[in-house]
């Protein structure tokens, strides 16, 4: 199972909240695996990608909560899960039913927490089954990363850092470190975003064969 792209989270009818996300890093690493044989359950949030594999399934879905109820419904009966989504960590408390109309005055948006997929799905999580991580950060790249991926059930974490020129949102490149439970860092250098998911597939298949 593979979750990509962003969530979009309504404020009214015509507006929402999202982020950069374009999915080409999840439609890369789904197209890779399925190429290697495997049967992918792709969950997307909006992107403008297409893609078209007889091993990929692909749901759709728009809202941080959304996501999560597809990958509950899937979960259990993957082997691998692979979190590249950029979901939105908040929502608005309240959708507006109709457009919220210009009047001149500061408007005051009310936000709630959305839920943490990883980690709802990290402590469901069987013996028998990898979660991938991915970080995308902006400072203490390496520490930031290293507690997400404990406090999300992680057995390792791909770390993008914005820092790194042609990496991370809106590039069809990506510069990656791969961190482990044991805090080991594998480093790679800046490639396209098929290559990175060349590398990152390579090093599950090897973790997979070293236990």
């Amino acid at each position: 199972m593979i979750t990509a792209g962003p969530t979009q989270e309504l404020i009214d009818p015509v507006r929402f909240i999202s982020n950069h996300s374009t999915g080409k890093m999840g439609y890369a690493i789904a197209a890779e695996l399925a190429e290697r044989g495997a049967k992918v359950n792709l969950v997307s949030g909006p992107v403008e990608l297409d893609i078209s594999h007889s091993n990929i399934k692909k749901t759709s879905v728009n809202s941080a909560r959304e996501m999560l109820s597809s990958c509950l419904s899937l979960y259990s009966d993957c082997d691998i899960a692979i979190f590249t989504a950029a979901v939105s960590d908040y929502r608005p408390a309240k959708i507006a039913n109709q457009k919220i109309k210009k009047s001149g005055k500061p408007v005051t948006l009310d936000l709630v927490n959305n839920p943490d997929i990883a980690y709802e799905l990290g402590l469901l999580k069987q013996s028998k089954q990898i979660n991938v991580g991915f970080a995308l950060e902006t400072e203490n790249e390496i520490e930031n990363s290293s507690l997400k991926l404990k406090k999300k059930n992680f057995d390792f974490i791909i770390l993008n850092s914005l820092k790194d020129e042609g990496a991370g949102f809106s590039h069809s490149t990506n510069k990656i470190t791969i961190i482990d439970q044991e805090g080991n860092q594998t480093k790679y250098g800046l490639k396209s975003k098929m290559d990175v998911a060349k590398d990152i597939i390579n090093y599950l298949l090897d973790k997979i064969e070293s236990n």
